[in-house]
């Protein structure tokens, strides 16, 4: 997990200077549209079913993880003296000179290991729909005359209807109906793949915050409603 974790900062450290090195001066004459390419990926039939299949395929794997998790936490919480959920660098002398430092090393690899089997079967479903990205906003911009498309993240306005997400998605479903989530022996992802993969993760952990959100707000409007409700005669 450290190393593919470090791969998609380098990913992302990429990204900012390709961004920064377009000028701030260019104009264009015609239809300017935005897609969103984690957006369009993620909504896409074919990841959505690679990712319910990763759960699916390595259920038994993850379920080992989390079990490792939990011991390893546990193994780890005496040693959190300020109670932040990690080891700190000042807390970090005594965990390694504890008698079972080598449990939580060994404990830590195995986990990796297995995130990183994970993590390179959802990189590898990103990276064969990323592939006809490109195809796909094309076709979507020549079907609406749009001459530039742009990330919807490095605008500060776009009137309505200026997004095209949708209809790359659209699109996408029709060039690639579904993926493998077995990476081939010598297969190494690509940094954009990474960094779309990466971008993924964050609106998934969005979603779920945001769906949180609305079953807590659900829970505390319940008893509310009891309340306001008739007593006695």
């Amino acid at each position: 997990m450290k190393t593919f974790t470090k791969t998609l900062a380098a990913a992302g450290l990429a990204a900012c200077a390709i961004a920064t090195a377009m000028p701030a001066s260019a104009q264009v004459s015609g239809k300017v549209a935005t897609s969103s390419v984690s957006r369009a990926l993620l909504n896409t039939t074919a990841l959505q079913a690679a990712f319910n299949q990763v759960g699916t395929t390595y259920k038994a794997q993850l379920d080992t993880a989390q079990a490792k998790q939990t011991e390893l936490s546990a193994i780890l919480k005496p040693f959190d003296l300020n109670s932040n959920g990690s080891i700190d660098a000042a807390e970090k002398p005594a965990l390694e000179a504890a008698p079972n430092y080598v449990q939580v090393q060994t404990l830590q690899a195995e986990i990796d290991a297995i995130e990183q089997q994970v993590n390179a079967a959802q990189v590898y479903a990103v990276d064969q729909v990323l592939s006809q990205y490109n195809p796909a906003v094309t076709e979507v911009a020549q079907a609406q005359q749009i001459v530039m498309v742009v990330d919807p993240g490095s605008i500060q306005f776009a009137g309505e209807g200026a997004d095209i997400t949708a209809l790359v998605t659209t699109s996408l479903n029709t060039k690639v109906p579904s993926v493998g989530i077995v990476p081939p022996a010598n297969w190494r992802p690509r940094q954009e793949s990474i960094q779309v993969y990466q971008d993924i993760q964050r609106r998934i952990l969005l979603q779920q915050i945001a769906l949180q959100r609305q079953q807590q707000a659900a829970q505390q409007q319940q008893p509310q409603g009891n309340a306001q409700a008739p007593a006695g005669r």
